[in-house]
């Protein structure tokens, strides 16, 4: 067994912010703006008002904001309803190294905990970035296994990070950090089964509040075996984890986040490489298509390939359906584009039966091979790989248009200042309601 634990902790306890490259901190606040942008505009969505509805139900103690309400809740409470809130959309961030989104199970537990603690901006930012990086290679030390035998990553590997980003802002050392680990282990959960459903999101906020749990318990004097990650009949050892030690290289030195990638289509990541490349091709009239074909990766078959969703939330998660909605000209990047009456739609069903999906293990993960086969018989190719660099400044406008097409001008600009300033928890935490 490797001892993955104590490097986590002692990276979660004692990173200095002055030793944080300025790379990962700029990425850092675009997720934030990102992830909050998410949050706002799924405030209404049936997962978030039903896990809102049921924590205000419960009410307590005045801790923490919430999306979608002006009223504070406790900091466990919040950080549920705010990681299952801004994974609604399925619009967040994704990082391909560990097939996570790590912003929407780390951010709010530490939102959470930093207002309850009455954190800085700063402090705020330094353990969201620090449990963000720490869920990432845990899931890259988890392995491919873990994922593909069915656990959601986000989930999973995601409490590790939110529970890290917790106990750092309540300035636990190293060995507590460790404790939290070890208890947050025994807690980590989330399927790959409720894709397509409210399930779904709301494995983000189990991530968050399993975060805010064990740090708050152990910070009362709670023990627990604090190598239950990598223990005999641990966590690991449970959860088919492959242990791989080289994601454990350079951290520290090295920023697996600065990798991250961000959602331009408000559908499922797998989705998105095939998506650009039919968006290289340009205009072609959907009804001069005789046939598309898709080849893509193996992991992707079976999160993303649903062939005939009747729902806006299993079409998220469609190659089929997201290429018809591509060609019969709707908006993929637009919320209201998935719906239950669009699956239903006669033309978009039957474009969809003329999608085959193919699978090669030689593409890699981020990348999809497209054909489209014209009733003239010409045939079209491309491709893309979402792992191509972008530049900071493309990505930015990017996020910033995104953020701006789901709350507008002045809110986007507005949490994008209060991000980039480092505002006060508390006042960050004011925005997230309309």
């Amino acid at each position: 067994m490797s001892e993955i634990t104590p490097i986590l902790a002692a990276f979660a306890a004692t990173t200095k912010a002055a030793d944080i490259p300025a790379g990962a901190t700029q990425m850092l606040r675009l997720s934030l703006l990102d992830w909050a942008a998410c949050g706002i505009a799924g405030a209404e969505e049936p997962v978030a008002r039903i896990t809102r509805q049921m924590a205000l139900d419960e009410g307590g103690a005045a801790q923490a904001n919430l999306f979608g309400s002006p009223l504070h809740l406790p900091a466990r409470a919040a950080a549920l309803v705010n990681g299952a809130t801004s994974h609604a959309l399925d619009y967040d961030d994704t990082h391909f190294a560990h097939i996570g989104h790590p912003s929407v199970a780390v951010i709010p537990a530490a939102l959470a905990v930093a207002q309850r603690q009455g954190s800085t901006g700063a402090e705020f930012q330094t353990a969201a970035l620090i449990g963000i990086e720490a869920s990432i290679r845990t899931g890259m030390w988890l392995g491919r296994d873990h994922y593909q035998i069915g656990f959601h990553q986000t989930a999973t590997a995601g409490a590790f990070g939110a529970a890290l980003a917790a106990a750092r802002l309540m300035g636990l050392d190293a060995a507590g950090c460790a404790m939290t680990m070890g208890l947050v282990a025994t807690r980590a959960s989330g399927l790959k089964s409720q894709f397509g459903t409210m399930g779904k999101p709301f494995n983000a906020g189990l991530a968050a509040s399993n975060g805010v749990e064990a740090a708050t318990l152990v910070a009362s004097g709670f023990v627990a075996n604090p190598l239950a990650l990598e223990a005999a009949q641990g966590f690991g050892d449970t959860h088919s984890a492959e242990e791989l030690n080289s994601a454990l290289q350079g951290i520290g030195k090295e920023w697996v986040f600065e990798s991250v990638s961000h959602k331009f289509h408000a559908c499922c990541h797998g989705l998105h490489a095939a998506l650009e490349a039919a968006g290289s091709l340009g205009n072609i009239p959907a009804d001069r298509i005789d046939s598309i074909q898709i080849t893509t990766h193996p992991r992707w078959m079976s999160v993303c390939n649903q062939p005939s969703p009747t729902t806006g939330l299993g079409a998220k998660f469609s190659y089929g359906t997201v290429m018809a909605m591509h060609f019969l000209g709707h908006d993929t990047a637009r919320l209201d584009s998935y719906s239950d009456a669009l699956c239903a739609d006669p033309a978009l069903k039957a474009l969809r039966q003329r999608v085959q999906v193919n699978d090669d293990p030689r593409i890699a993960e981020t990348a999809t091979i497209l054909s489209v086969k014209m009733i003239d018989s010409n045939m079209l190719q491309a491709k893309h790989d979402l792992d191509e660099p972008m530049p900071i400044a493309t990505r930015q406008a990017k996020i910033m248009a995104k953020a701006t097409s789901l709350l507008g001008d002045e809110k986007s600009a507005h949490i994008w200042a209060m991000v980039q300033n480092a505002a006060d928890p508390a006042e960050l935490g004011k925005a997230l309601h309309r």
